[in-house]
């Protein structure tokens, strides 16, 4: 059962989590108007807000105006579920377990957001960072302060990676809210692990950017999610990882 109720708080606090990432971006309120159809603003029932099952309770359109609804939202709401699901399967209740739901939530969040407005909300990353100093007091307050170094570190390696790349393409090779990001994902991983999940990140999105630049027609992709999804790989990898570094 307890598999089972980690799944469904995945996709419950994803569905939130797509209210914070569509609506701060725009000053507009994540508690006021109540959730609704975005194209006749109807408020939505509460059979319509089930995560993904509404979707196909209402048959993928708004009950009332039958407006086609975007298949990514229930795509997401499972996606963040599994990812919960993930981290309990592989760490059960731990240290580790809540550090993955923090990576988890990132990634929602910043996939959302880089890739609809090319941004990185400060408030995510703030509020992710408190709560990586509040699971790290509950577990492990003797690395609280190795940590915060090791996010730092991060912080200034990816600026001065920053100022390098905008040297070397004569333009702005990495958002600020990119190199933000690597503090949390430092403070989380250590240095040796945030350096190995870089890697990775830049491997993953390497093939998005062939992909964006040949079929897309686009030069410019967000990083973000892809360091949050090289993270995410190195924490449920990192014994594997450590082995071979080590």
């Amino acid at each position: 059962m307890l598999y089972i109720y980690v799944f469904i708080l995945g996709s419950i606090l994803t569905s939130f989590y797509m209210v914070v990432a569509t609506r701060i971006p725009n000053n507009e309120s994540i508690v006021t108007p109540r959730s609704h159809c975005d194209n006749c603003q109807k408020k939505l029932c509460w059979y319509e807000l089930i995560p993904i099952l509404s979707y196909f309770i209402v048959r993928g359109r708004c009950s009332k105006c039958k407006k086609k609804l975007s298949i990514a939202y229930p795509l997401l709401e499972f996606l963040g579920g599994t990812l919960f699901l993930i981290c309990l399967l592989k760490f059960k209740i731990s240290y580790e377990f809540f550090l993955g739901i923090i990576l988890s939530s990132l990634f929602i969040l910043i996939s959302v957001t880089d890739f609809k407005y090319f941004i990185i909300l400060d408030s995510v990353l703030i509020v992710s960072e408190i709560f990586v100093i509040l699971v790290n007091l509950l577990f492990k307050s003797n690395l609280l302060l190795i940590n915060l170094f090791s996010g730092l570190l991060m912080f200034l390696i990816m600026l001065l990676v920053k100022k390098i790349g905008d040297i070397l393409f004569k333009r702005e090779s990495l958002g600020g809210g990119d190199i933000k990001l690597m503090f949390v994902i430092g403070s989380i991983l250590g240095l040796r692990l945030s350096l190995v999940s870089i890697v990775i990140s830049s491997f993953i999105a390497l093939f998005y950017a062939l992909y964006s630049l040949y079929f897309l027609k686009k030069e410019e992709i967000p990083f973000g999610p892809f360091l949050v999804l090289g993270a995410f790989i190195t924490l449920i990898l990192k014994d594997n990882i450590l082995g071979l570094i080590i």
